[in-house]
């Protein structure tokens, strides 16, 4: 007992020999230089994240044009505007026609470039990944000058080719309402690079034994890759349809840049986003322009919330949990 009592008395816990008070003078002194250090981050975030986004909820409930000055109380009279508004319900229309076409591109093309770069008999596959990632460094406003030329009907060598191999009547692409579609889609290709390099990186992380197991079993290439690949990468399949679904709803860069925001053809390009902008700096209405912007933060709001929702179904996290 005697033994017991003095190595228990000669064992006692790390730091507690130091006196409360200097432990608490420690810790402030950490606790401030910590605050010192994240201080730019937590300014910059209070300038330009949280009072702008509380002045945006203020201005929805106001008229404020440009002058701020001149602005006044009105209420809900934005919200209202908002729903008899037609354009607003046209150019989510147009929003999503595009999204349903564009968002399996977006998806399956990184998916099947990545499937293909992560074969063993690819011949000088670190030539084609840097390829394939390269045009994403590039500034997107020029790369969509430079596309704007290859579609070109009379002059891009896009419909030069296809006369060449006996199309006599090429697609007029950018001034078709039938075809603009699938020409922002060709040039939404060219920016996949990041995704297909995050899909090549989760094919890689795919444990080979699973792979061996499957093949033992005799497993085929399609049902390999739905029983194995598939259910291993879905967790960043699911992180890039995220990713795909937000950017659509904020599509604006290439048809304001194509056709200067005019809509054209035929209001097919005047996207949620691109009206959105043009109420904020092209008519100046500050207040219908930060409730348009609300609008579609609730609308991305409710169709991620959707998207975590169903990944309960076809989600598969190494832990076993469906998250």
């Amino acid at each position: 007992m005697d033994a017991t009592a003095d190595i228990a008395q000669h064992t006692k816990p790390v730091g507690a020999g130091a006196s409360p008070k200097r432990s608490s003078k420690l810790a402030r002194r950490e606790a401030t230089w910590g605050y010192i250090f994240i201080s730019p981050w937590l300014l910059g975030f209070l300038l330009f994240t949280l009072l702008p986004t509380i002045a945006t909820i203020i201005f929805t409930f106001t008229d404020m044009k440009l002058e701020f000055a001149k602005a006044s109380f009105i209420g809900f009279a934005n919200y209202e505007l908002l729903f008899r508004d037609s354009q607003v319900w046209s150019s989510l229309l147009v929003t999503i026609k595009f999204g349903l076409i564009s968002l399996p591109v977006a998806i399956f093309a990184p998916l099947l470039l990545g499937l293909l770069m992560n074969s063993k008999n690819l011949f000088g596959k670190p030539f084609f990944r840097t390829g394939f990632y390269f045009p994403y460094i590039i500034p997107f406003v020029a790369a969509i000058f430079v596309w704007a030329a290859m579609l070109n009907p009379e002059t891009g060598w896009i419909n030069m080719f296809l006369e060449r191999i006996g199309i006599q009547n090429p697609p007029n692409w950018v001034n078709d309402t039938t075809w603009v579609y699938p020409a922002l889609v060709i040039i939404g290709i060219w920016g996949i690079g990041n995704a297909f390099l995050i899909n090549l990186a989760s094919l890689q992380g795919v444990p080979t034994e699973l792979y061996d197991a499957a093949k033992i079993d005799g497993a085929g290439a399609w049902s390999t890759f739905w029983n194995v690949t598939f259910p291993m990468i879905s967790p960043v399949i699911f992180y890039n349809l995220i990713l795909v679904v937000v950017g659509l709803f904020q599509y604006f860069t290439v048809p304001l840049v194509l056709n200067q925001g005019t809509g054209a053809p035929g209001g097919a390009t005047m996207f949620y986003n691109l009206y959105l902008y043009k109420n904020f700096f092209v008519f100046q209405n500050m207040a219908y322009g930060a409730t348009l912007a609300w609008f579609l933060f609730l609308i991305i709001l409710a169709t991620t919330m959707v998207l975590f929702w169903t990944q309960r179904f076809w989600v598969y996290y190494p832990t076993g949990d469906r998250k």
